[in-house]
C-alpha cells in the first residue's frame, strides 16, 4: 500500500512539473491579462487532478460511489489525459522551433509574432486533435480485410474466414451500445469462426455483465473463441472466464480445438496472456501445450493476446498468430513506443514460417482517441499459399 501512495505521489509530480511547464511555455504568450493567465492555471490544475482521478473511479465505484459519478469522472479525466497527451507534444515541437527561429534573423517584432502565433496554434491543433481522434475512436470499427497464404492448405479451406475482434475495453467509457454496434457489423460478414483475442473489459463482472451480453449474439459457422489479455487479469480474470463462456463463447486457455470444414480438418489454438503467470503461476501462457496431441498436416491457427507470443508460436510450428495488445499505438507519437515492448505493433508480419497479424484493436484504451491508428474489425481469409 506505502508503495502504491508512492507511485501515486511520484505520478503527481512528474505531471505537475509537466502542466508547469505547459503553462510557463503557452500562457505568457497567448496573453498578457493576468487575470486569462490565471484562469490558464486552472484549466491545467483541472487536468491535473482530474487524469489520476479517472484512474480511480473503478475503485470509488467499488467503495459505494454511484456508477454514473464515477463514470462520469472516468470520462473527464480520460478526455483531460487526452488532450494533455497532444498539448505536451505540440508545446515541444513549438520550443524546438522557438530555440531555432533566431537562425533565420527574424527582427523582434517578427519573433514577438511568432511566439504569439504559435501559442495559438498549440491551442487548435490540441483542441483539434482532441475532437477529430474522440471522433474516430466513437465510432463503429471499420472492416479491414486480410489474406493470409497458408502453406499446403486444403482446397476445402480455402476461403475460409476468421473474424477478428480485440482490445474492445468494456468500462467506464464502453457500454454496450457499443459493443452492441461491434457485434451486429460482425454478424453481417457471416464469418466462418470469430475470435476475440483478449482485453474484452476493464472492470468486474459485476460491474460489467450486462455490457458484454451482446457477445451471446455473436454467429459464425464454427463457434466463437476467446483468449485473456492482460486486462482481464487486471480484472479477476477467473471471474470473466466463467462469464465469456456463459455467453457461449469457447475460452481457449492453452489448449486447442480441430475444426471440421466440407472434410478439411483446421486447428485452432488459443494460450493465456503472455504475462498470465505473473497473476497466477497455473495460467503461464504456453503455445506448445496449446497445439499438443494436434493432428499433423492441417493448418495450426493460434490465438495469442501479445504479439510477444510469436517465438514460441513459431518453435511450436504454427502458421499464423492472430494477437491484438498494441491498438497500433492507439494515437500519434504513441506508435513510436510500442515497438520497445512488442516485436510487432499492427498489419501482418512474418517470423520464419509464421504469419503473424496484429490488430490496432476495436476499441480503445484510456482517452476515447484515436489517430493514425484506426480501430478495426478484421476479416481473416485463408487462401493457399
Amino acid at each position: 500500500m506505502r508503495r502504491t501512495y508512492i507511485g501515486v505521489f511520484i505520478f503527481l509530480g512528474i505531471f505537475a512539473v509537466l502542466h508547469a511547464w505547459i503553462g510557463w511555455q503557452l500562457l505568457p504568450a497567448l496573453t498578457g491579462d493576468t487575470g486569462w493567465i490565471a484562469a490558464g492555471a486552472v484549466v491545467l490544475a483541472m487536468s491535473l487532478l482530474l487524469m489520476p482521478a479517472a484512474l480511480f473511479a473503478p475503485i470509488l465505484k467499488r467503495r459505494g460511489m454511484a456508477e454514473v459519478s464515477a463514470d462520469r469522472l472516468a470520462w473527464a479525466g480520460m478526455l483531460a489525459m487526452g488532450a494533455f497527451s497532444s498539448a505536451l507534444l505540440l508545446t515541444a515541437l513549438r520550443a524546438i522551433a522557438l530555440a531555432l527561429a533566431p537562425l533565420l534573423n527574424l527582427s523582434a517584432i517578427h519573433l514577438h509574432q511568432l511566439d504569439e502565433a504559435t501559442a495559438w496554434l498549440v491551442l487548435a491543433l490540441t483542441a483539434a486533435a482532441t475532437v477529430v481522434g474522440f471522433l474516430n475512436a466513437r465510432r463503429t470499427a471499420a472492416v479491414v480485410n486480410v489474406s493470409v497464404p497458408i502453406a499446403n492448405l486444403p482446397p476445402q479451406l480455402e476461403g475460409f474466414t476468421i473474424v477478428q475482434i480485440s482490445d474492445i475495453h468494456v468500462g467506464p467509457t464502453i457500454k454496450r451500445p457499443y459493443l452492441q454496434a461491434i457485434v451486429d457489423k460482425v454478424n453481417t460478414l457471416h464469418p466462418d469462426v470469430v475470435a476475440i483475442t483478449g482485453d474484452l473489459v476493464d472492470g468486474s463482472v459485476d460491474q460489467l455483465a450486462a455490457h458484454t451480453e451482446p457477445l451471446a449474439q455473436i454467429k459464425a459457422r464454427h463457434g466463437a473463441y476467446f483468449v485473456t489479455g492482460n486486462h482481464e487479469y487486471y480484472s479477476n480474470a477467473h471471474e470473466w472466464i466463467e462469464e465469456v463462456r456463459r455467453l457461449g463463447l469457447t475460452v481457449l486457455m492453452n489448449e486447442h480445438v480441430v475444426l471440421s470444414h466440407e472434410g478439411a480438418g483446421l486447428v485452432l489454438a488459443g494460450v493465456t496472456d503472455f504475462t498470465a503467470h505473473q497473476f497466477d503461476p497455473a495460467h503461464r501462457s504456453d503455445p506448445h501445450a496449446a497445439i499438443e496431441n494436434a493432428p499433423a498436416g492441417s493448418p495450426r491457427i493460434l490465438l495469442a493476446h501479445q504479439p510477444r507470443s510469436a517465438a514460441a508460436a513459431a518453435e511450436a510450428g504454427f502458421d499464423l498468430q492472430l494477437s491484438g495488445h498494441t491498438h497500433g499505438g492507439q494515437f500519434f507519437p504513441w506508435n513510436f513506443f510500442v515497438p520497445l515492448q512488442q516485436p510487432y505493433v499492427a498489419g501482418l508480419n512474418r517470423l520464419h514460417k509464421l504469419w503473424i497479424y496484429v490488430s490496432r484493436g476495436t476499441g480503445y484504451w484510456g482517452p476515447p482517441k484515436r489517430l493514425l491508428a484506426p480501430s478495426e474489425i478484421t476479416r481473416v481469409m485463408l487462401t493457399a499459399g
